[in-house]
């Protein structure tokens, strides 16, 4: 019995294998840097907590109970993803009485969200966009 091969070609993926020992030293002296950047990316894929901090990039500072109405959400809801941000660097807080008051921590917080959602809106790759 004779066994049928199916052969894939894939314009993406090189066709013989060689690699530039001279790039691939280089980098791979620097590619640990990284390491730790997934968890800002992880902690901003969650659709909540994208809101919450683009929210936070329309206003300077927000209290939890903002939040909370403007996602949608309990407070204790709008609380725990905010924690999260702030744990994760991404969100700083100050207490006034008894409110608490969210901003992003920094600028570069800002950028990422403000250049994501950029991105989002141009599309991706041959101009087919992200939402479909």
């Amino acid at each position: 019995m004779s066994e049928k091969v199916n052969t894939v070609h894939q314009a993406d993926v090189c066709e013989i294998v060689c690699h530039d020992e001279e790039k691939v030293t280089r980098v791979k002296e620097q590619i640990e840097e990284v390491n730790g950047v997934e968890l800002i990316f992880k902690a901003l894929a969650d659709s909540t907590r994208i809101k919450i901090a683009y929210a936070l990039t329309l206003e300077k500072e927000l209290c939890v109970c903002d939040v909370a109405n403007i996602i949608g959400s309990s407070t204790a809801t709008a609380s725990h993803h905010l924690r999260l941000l702030r744990n994760m660097g991404l969100a700083k807080y100050r207490k006034e009485g008894k409110l608490v008051f969210y901003s992003l921590e920094d600028e570069h917080v800002h950028q990422l969200v403000s250049i994501a959602l950029i991105h989002s809106k141009e599309g991706v790759g041959d101009g087919e966009s992200i939402r479909k």
